[in-house]
């Protein structure tokens, strides 16, 4: 399971709130067990949909040319804070949810930084940055489902 919190942490990296809209609603749903965690928020009713809300805002927002790089302050950390809290809801049901935070925060630094850089070799090979954005959406959007059915079948 370690495997996949450093990935949903990759994910993180690459979009700050899809990887939290896929636990969330896979906490919902029962298949990542954060009851009787401080982490049972994500599992809450309205969670998911709003987390859901925000990711598709980001997913549009991230496209807009006054967004701020991923490498910003603000950004890094907050896809560092949504890969932590992903990392360790995925390890919450075997008690490693220090271990998922972490890992899950190594992750988005590895997915923020390696993000950038693919994106803007992929931007350079279209010749426009819109094709690689959608690219890496769907990249995004992908490994956070593989990773929380994986969790399901894992649980």
């Amino acid at each position: 399971m370690m495997a996949w919190m450093l990935l949903i942490g990759v994910v993180a990296g690459l979009r700050t709130l899809t990887p939290l809209a896929a636990v969330s609603w896979a906490a919902h749903l029962g298949w990542v067990p954060v009851q009787g965690t401080w982490l049972s928020f994500l599992a809450a009713s309205i969670t998911p949909y709003l987390v859901t809300v925000l990711a598709l805002a980001e997913l549009v927002a991230d496209k807009l040319p006054t967004t701020p790089s991923r490498k910003a302050p603000v950004g890094f950390g907050a896809r560092i804070v949504s890969a932590a809290l992903c990392g360790g809801a995925l390890g919450a049901a075997s008690g490693a949810i220090f271990i998922g935070f972490l890992l899950g925060g190594i992750g988005a630094v590895i997915g923020t930084l390696g993000g950038a850089a693919l994106r803007t070799r992929l931007a350079q090979a279209f010749g426009k940055d819109f094709p690689a954005a959608l690219l890496e959406d769907v990249l995004a959007i992908a490994t956070a489902i593989v990773v929380v059915c994986v969790a399901r079948n894992i649980h």
